[in-house]
């Protein structure tokens, strides 16, 4: 495709041109490098995948069953406290629908001994002194496309139904965000010891935009042996996952975190916009398209697509270290 043209002109109302992909030929291309990879650089007899529910965790079981057959993949399911009953709901219904061996297991007891929910709690009442048993919380980003600053607020629920907010200081921010980051390190933990009970590889289920633009925690559900759809957009995943036949009520589930009490899109947490529209953006500045051009396309000014532009910009700056194996003084081997 001509990247020079405008941008526009190449794009459909609702799934734009230029996130088409060969959906078929895609699921096999990613099948047989899976294989190769299993076989001739890992060393291992088949894969697992812990299914959330959500479409990324799906797309991979599914395509984890497309090539490697249901009795090579293992499944699990690894719910805590906070956690929707419609994501063990959906999990369970795509284990069952793929004819995969999934097991289910609470890691709440794990959390609890680890202080991940008082914690975080003990940060949150620095925040609101009356937060206590029977309310509910989350996180959301503010400032975007609006005001070009990011900030956190802290939003609370009380028992009765009550919503306050408040702007997040750094400290209390940080803490919440490392005591929850204990779920993710912990369904890790668990995910390698079937690894290793099995002599399977672990997937990582990040798409483009969340490796991008460094939406994982490290050492949690960062780590993987393989990562089959880091390269596709999540407009791609959701085209691809219908091509892979998952079923309508797991592609209907808008993205969550799945983190916090009260639901939560990824876009109120991390995403300056939606994923269909942050794809497009994100699309757009790797191919060099002026924001303004791209302004049109997703209904915003050019003068807002250039904060997203830089809010691109500073996830990957901030985030790098994620993506990095441990620093060495020398290397070492062929490892370094």
């Amino acid at each position: 495709m001509n990247m020079t043209e405008p941008l526009a002109a190449k794009l459909g109302a609702l799934t734009p041109e230029v996130l088409k992909i060969d959906l078929a030929g895609e699921a096999d291309r990613i099948g047989r490098w899976m294989v190769d990879t299993l076989v001739n650089k890992l060393h291992k007899r088949g894969v697992v995948v812990a299914m959330s529910g959500g479409i990324d965790s799906s797309c991979c079981a599914a395509l984890a069953v497309h090539a490697l057959g249901p009795k090579k993949v293992f499944g699990l399911l690894l719910p805590e406290r906070d956690s929707s009953s419609f994501s063990s709901h959906r999990g369970r219904m795509l284990a069952e629908h793929l004819g995969i061996e999934y097991e289910v297991n609470d890691i709440a007891p794990a959390l609890e001994g680890l202080g991940c929910y008082a914690r975080r709690d003990e940060a949150i009442r620095r925040v609101f002194p009356q937060y206590g048993e029977g309310w509910k919380n989350k996180i959301v980003i503010a400032g975007g496309t609006e005001r070009g600053i990011n900030f956190f607020k802290l939003v609370v629920q009380s028992p009765q139904g009550e919503m306050f907010d408040k702007r997040l200081p750094l400290k209390d921010y940080l803490q919440i965000v490392a005591a929850t980051n204990f779920k993710q390190r912990v369904r890790k933990m668990t995910e390698y010891y079937h690894a290793d009970r099995l002599n399977y590889a672990v997937a990582g289920t990040p798409n483009r935009l969340e490796y991008d633009q460094g939406f994982f925690v490290k050492q949690g559900d960062g780590a993987a042996d393989v990562k089959p759809i880091a390269h596709l957009y999540k407009t791609q995943v959701y085209a691809l996952a219908e091509a892979l036949g998952i079923p309508e009520e797991v592609r209907r589930r808008p993205p969550t975190t799945d983190t916090f009490p009260l639901e939560q899109t990824q876009e109120e947490f991390y995403f300056a916009l939606p994923y269909h529209l942050m794809d497009l953006c994100l699309h757009a500045k790797n191919h060099g398209v002026p924001a303004a051009e791209v302004g049109p396309v997703v209904g915003l000014t050019g003068e807002q697509v250039e904060r997203v532009y830089k809010d691109i910009d500073a996830k990957r700056r901030t985030t790098r270290y994620l993506h990095e194996r441990p620093l060495l003084i020398d290397k070492v081997g062929e490892v370094a």
